[in-house]
């Protein structure tokens, strides 16, 4: 069936977007506001875009407080989300000026190249330092509300546990969270719904 775009909710109740494009890996990011705050986000459009030199990318609907840490203080933190930290991430994305690394329960770790806390416990975390923040435009060239971040990677915290004898990361053993549209997440092969928050 050939949808134009612009026809797609005459044919879906809910755009079917976000559910082609899966699984998508988790940015959990966090930052520190120009006041000292600590904030921590989950980004569902994020993935690496480059090896050499690392990169990581994601894009937020809205200039929120994590792009606008990102702007003003060139810096983040790269979380991996592991099965365990589920939940935790989730309550991280309520909309609120309270400190998410509190409302979820965690604790904050200070980054030692930059000046950005870390969740303590995730498997891995990636310090950024802020290379491009810019709106993305439609293909009339007209500016969105949408803020795409690009960061370089300038040092990686790897939990110790999840570094197999070979020296490699133990991805299976991390249980990596994807989302995979609407309110469905998968982790270890298995499909599952969350509610968020």
């Amino acid at each position: 069936m050939y949808i134009p775009i612009e026809q797609i909710k005459q044919h879906f109740h809910y755009d079917p977007f976000k559910a082609m494009v899966a699984p998508r890996p988790i940015g959990w990011m966090s930052s520190r506001g120009a006041d000292g705050r600590n904030n921590l986000a989950p980004y569902s459009f994020f993935n690496a875009v480059s090896n050499a030199p690392h990169m990581l990318m994601f894009v937020s609907a809205g200039l929120k407080d994590t792009v606008t840490n990102c702007r003003d203080r060139g810096e983040f933190c790269f979380n991996l989300v592991s099965h365990s930290m589920l939940h935790p991430m989730s309550r991280s994305s309520a909309m609120t000026d309270q400190d998410e690394f509190e409302l979820a329960g965690l604790e904050a770790l200070e980054c030692e190249h930059i000046d950005c806390p870390r969740v303590a416990g995730a498997p891995a975390s990636m310090e950024c330092v802020v290379t491009q923040v810019m709106p993305l435009k439609d293909k009339d060239g007209t500016e969105l509300d949408n803020w795409m971040v690009l960061g370089q990677v300038v040092a990686v915290h790897v939990e110790p546990d999840y570094i197999t004898q070979d020296q490699r990361f133990d991805t299976e053993k991390a249980a990596l969270v994807s989302r995979c549209g609407y309110k469905d997440y998968m982790a270890s092969g298995r499909f599952f719904e969350l509610e968020r928050g």
